[in-house]
């Protein structure tokens, strides 16, 4: 039986955030239990995917980075039927609701650039079923602690993650984990 995302995330919460397949393996290989699949294609998803669980990691897709595939319902079905990640990523709200009618593990990403798209973003995801969110960028503690404060959804920080202090921090303000690119995070 697989581990589940929270498990995963409480034994290490750095998430290797792969947006180049040639440092796939590099991931598979780091000390990170997920995979946030920022890239892939029709043609390299599955086994991308497979990969990912044959090494024990999470891997979980970004459904509006994926080139080959339309962002719709049907799309979302093939995935979750014949490639069968542990979970997407997505930044839109129908997505979200229809994977959370499909019982598939869903993070929605949100971007907060201002106080407008704060209050956007909780409206969003007040209103939707969702497993967990992730902010970008995650290197503000004082929004993170309000965002959940005000939804107790379970946070994600990623973007400009570039430091350990960065994570420390991140995680002091309560998200559960962090998701970074930079490679030099991945074996903290």
């Amino acid at each position: 039986m697989s581990k589940s995302f929270f498990e995963r995330v409480n034994k290490n919460p750095i998430i290797a955030a792969v947006k180049d397949v040639d440092n796939f393996d590099l991931a598979l290989t780091s000390s990170c239990e997920i995979i946030f699949l920022l890239t892939g294609s029709i043609f390299n998803l599955k086994h991308l995917v497979e990969k990912g669980s044959q090494a024990n990691k999470g891997v979980y897709v970004h459904l509006d980075l994926l080139e080959g595939f339309s962002r719709d319902f049907t799309s979302l079905k093939f995935i979750n039927e014949q490639i069968k990640p542990e979970g997407i990523i997505t930044t839109k709200p129908s997505l979200v609701k229809k994977a959370g009618e499909m019982n598939i593990f869903t993070i929605q990403r949100l971007f907060i650039f201002d106080s407008l798209s704060l209050k956007t973003a909780i409206d969003s995801i007040r209103s939707t079923k969702l497993d967990a969110i992730e902010i970008l960028p995650g290197i503000m503690p004082r929004i993170i602690q309000r965002i959940i404060e005000e939804t107790k959804i379970p946070l994600i920080a990623g973007g400009l993650i570039e430091t350990k202090e960065d994570v420390i921090q991140t995680l002091k303000a309560g998200a559960i984990g962090v998701s970074t690119s930079n490679q030099e995070i991945w074996n903290l």
